[in-house]
């Protein structure tokens, strides 16, 4: 029988998800990387260009690849034999991993987990509890898989109940068709088929823990049906043109995982659940010996020739915007911001549009401003601001009307597409909407010089900032006329492929 400590599994979690917040798997790493050298589309290629350099400042800086955090995903297989040293449950054991890590003063996490989901939604603060998976098996060690899940790509999961004569691949690249571009990719695609519906579900989220293998699967050629089947998706999912951050491009997924359960007769349940560009993963093994050690990837990892096209962007003074120079910006254009950006997430947005409908005075003049959707990482160190990256555009599409019609805003910043009624929005309050790359959280980070806090301070993450920037890259995604990137690219870099034959 092996003994575990309680401080070793502590111990280890923690590291286990401080290590993941900064480094990403040496085979995602290895897999954009050929896909950017392939890449056609130019938006996509600098698009995924930014991921690969974000990822490698993140690397040597030991800071969050993405502002999302995320939620702390804990899979543990304990062995029968396997004793744990300890008064605590194994989900308050589990929970102190995640406090430990997301509280480490050289580099805090961004605590993104509220208590309660369906009112107060007060901030836990310390980002648990856990998502704790738990398997009783043979042995006498404890197996555990770590993973960290930002909200942009556990939003985008979906689930189905099939007959069991349909196509799990015709499903599958109809859902990813209208997902958007909310999930960041280039990322993966996990999909769990069999079981219950929850079966399903984590079947689909376990096997985003499996190692990148498609491309050597497409090498050698598929060795098995469940071969095929990820094959093909992979074929059509990249065919959709969707492409690197929904630009339109070559690349979409790197790779398709699927994991399979014995099913009632009558049912087909089919869970699907994509994995962003920041692919969080670590697994290690407990008997006894001590807590796990984490070997980080070589340096040399990353592409020498990797570099950024942002130097050509028009310049933009965002204290002195106009209404006139936004309609001159044209989709696809990319744009350097410098002088004073506001921010504002979901929270911020419902405060403001309530003070609206009450006639309140708000705190902040949003007149001719341009305001960022994004939750910051706490600094450390002489940062200005920790990793910044942009949160999902579509999750404020219901506040725009209010705010862009009673307040003057000028320009919003974010992620992703916004809705066919948002850009009509847009386009007839004479605004624009610009994206920063989902996945470059800590070089977008890098273009803020100072940030300060001017309202609703009692949000955390989600209050009313005011940063700072100098020469913030960004691409025009909805201009002034209303034409939209996220819905033309991707139709320029859409292909035919064959349809798949129902199962």
């Amino acid at each position: 029988m092996a003994t575990i400590r309680e401080e070793d599994l502590v111990a280890s979690i923690a590291d286990a998800l401080q290590f993941i917040s900064y480094y990403h798997p040496a085979d995602y790493i290895e897999n954009l990387a050929d896909a950017w050298r392939r890449e056609e589309s130019p938006a996509a290629r600098d698009a995924m260009a930014q991921i690969l350099v974000n990822s490698r400042m993140a690397a040597f800086g030991r800071r969050p690849i993405c502002q999302d955090t995320g939620t702390a995903q804990v899979f543990m297989k304990v062995g029968l034999g396997a004793r744990i040293v300890s008064n605590r449950s194994l989900q308050e054991i589990v929970d102190e991993g995640v406090r430990r890590a997301w509280r480490e003063e050289r580099n805090p996490l961004r605590a993104s987990v509220v208590s309660e989901p369906l009112f107060g939604r007060r901030n836990t603060g310390d980002n648990a509890p856990a998502m704790l998976h738990v398997e009783m098996v043979a042995g006498d060690a404890i197996e555990v898989h770590v993973a960290a899940k930002g909200g942009g790509s556990e939003n985008k999961a979906k689930f189905a109940a099939l007959n069991p004569s349909d196509s799990v691949a015709d499903w599958v690249v109809r859902t990813v068709e209208t997902l958007g571009a909310g999930w960041c990719p280039p990322g993966m695609l996990g999909i769990g088929v069999g079981g219950s519906p929850e079966k399903a579900m984590t079947l689909a989220k376990l096997s985003l823990l499996d190692p990148i293998d498609l491309p050597q699967i497409r090498a050698r050629g598929p060795a098995s049906k469940e071969e095929e089947l990820r094959l093909e998706i992979f074929e059509r999912v990249n065919a959709l043109g969707i492409g690197a951050q929904g630009l339109g491009g070559l690349t979409t997924v790197l790779d398709v995982k699927l994991k399979t359960f014995p099913v009632h007769a009558a049912s087909l349940p089919v869970g699907l659940i994509p994995q962003c560009a920041a692919d969080r993963h670590a697994h290690f093994t407990l008997d006894g010996s001590g807590p796990a050690v984490f070997t980080p990837p070589s340096l040399d990892l990353w592409p020498q020739d990797i570099s950024v096209a942002t130097a050509a962007g028009r310049r933009v003074d965002l204290d002195r915007l106009t209404r006139e120079e936004v309609a001159t910006w044209r989709a696809g254009e990319t744009l350097l911001l410098s002088g004073r950006l506001l921010t504002g997430r979901d929270a911020a947005h419902l405060r403001l549009t309530r003070m609206l409908e009450a006639g309140e005075d708000l705190p902040v003049d949003l007149r001719d401003r341009a305001i960022y959707y994004v939750g910051p990482v706490d600094a450390v160190g002489d940062e200005a601001v920790g990793p910044a990256g942009p949160t999902t555009a579509t999750r404020m599409d219901k506040f725009l009307e209010p705010i862009l019609s009673r307040t003057g805003l000028l320009v919003m910043v974010g992620k992703a597409e916004r809705g066919p009624a948002a850009v009509e929005t847009i386009a007839r309050h004479g605004a624009a909407y610009l994206i920063a790359v989902g996945g470059a959280a800590y070089l977008v980070s890098k273009a803020i010089k100072s940030a300060r806090v001017l309202a609703f301070a009692d949000l955390g993450m989600e209050a009313i900032h005011e940063f700072v920037v100098e020469d913030m890259p960004v691409t025009v995604a909805v201009d002034a006329a209303g034409t939209s990137v996220h819905r033309d690219g991707p139709a320029r870099w859409r292909r035919p492929v064959r349809e798949a034959v129902p199962a």
